[in-house]
């Protein structure tokens, strides 16, 4: 065994997330980040960590008030670190084997209506003579509702992953693992519109990138967020882009998709994981049902 210390483990742990297991950047962020302050609050030598002191590091998270979503991936954090550390004979034992995290309650995701969503895009849409980033904007929301991606899937599309033939779009998901998913009428509008001024913003950091930011660089998460919440306030029901993922499950789903098509576009692994979109759609039936029937 060859112990080592938390900063060198930790750097070392970064690495084996982004380059071994291939996980995004913003997923090693934030492992990173729990796992640092673990580290902090622990306040003990690696090979030191035992069961109880994870134990109480985790009664001192409840008592704070975190939420149990944040503490399950705290958990799901240092197991994987001590799992990873055991394995590299860095330390004995792992203290992690046996911890559990709090039981989550299932709460359903918040879903814009059709409309809301309609009503976001013409918002975007009634700017579309201010110029290219009016333009890129209106673009960026089509392709997500339409696809169904994820921000950090939208940021990293390249020129070549748009199939102008088939109306396919090429993704890459979690785990490097690659998908197609389709596109409808207005989302391919607004790409080609897009594509036609994007040489107005591009520059030499632009590459094969998609879609530029105000410096012509790769588009960063952050002013797709901002994108999205905008329009969808201006919509009457703001969400951020995985609202927009959510609207569109749950949309296909009420229109007559079968649960595996969805599971498939959406790219998730498993199929309980797309369940809750039905959950979704379930409970607006309930919802209307109680309104609208006169013995509800």
């Amino acid at each position: 065994m060859t112990e080592g210390g938390w900063d060198a483990l930790l750097r070392e742990y970064d690495d084996h997330l982004a380059r071994g297991r291939h996980l995004s950047e913003n997923t090693v962020r934030a492992y990173s980040s729990d796992l640092r302050q673990m580290n902090a609050t622990l306040d003990c030598p690696v090979g030191a960590v035992t069961l109880p002191v994870l134990r109480g590091w985790l009664a001192g998270l409840l008592e704070d008030g975190a939420a149990t979503s944040s503490i399950q991936r705290k958990v799901a954090a240092a197991r994987g670190f001590f799992a990873w550390a055991t394995e590299q004979e860095f330390i004995a034992e792992d203290p992690a084997l046996r911890m559990r995290s709090p039981k989550r309650s299932r709460r359903l995701p918040v879903v814009p209506g059709q409309r809301h969503v309609v009503e976001a895009m013409e918002s975007t849409e009634a700017r579309q003579g201010e110029g290219p980033l009016a333009i890129r904007d209106l673009a960026m929301l089509e392709v997500l509702y339409a696809g169904g991606i994820r921000v950090a899937e939208l940021c990293s599309l390249n020129l070549l992953d748009v199939d102008d033939g088939r109306g396919l779009l090429r993704v890459v998901g979690k785990g490097d693992k690659q998908r197609s998913v389709p596109l409808g009428a207005p989302a391919r509008r607004a790409l080609t519109a897009w594509r036609s001024v994007r040489t107005e913003m591009a520059g030499p950091s632009s590459g094969d990138a998609l879609f530029l930011g105000v410096r012509g660089g790769r588009i960063d998460p952050r002013v797709v967020r901002r994108v999205v919440h905008e329009a969808t306030r201006a919509g009457g029901a703001e969400v951020g882009p995985h609202g927009l993922r959510h609207a569109m499950a749950t949309h296909l789903l009420e229109g007559g998709a079968d649960l595996r098509s969805v599971q498939e576009i959406l790219g998730h692994a498993s199929v309980a994981t797309t369940q809750v979109y039905t959950h979704v759609s379930a409970e607006r039936l309930r919802a209307a049902f109680r309104q609208a029937h006169p013995r509800a």
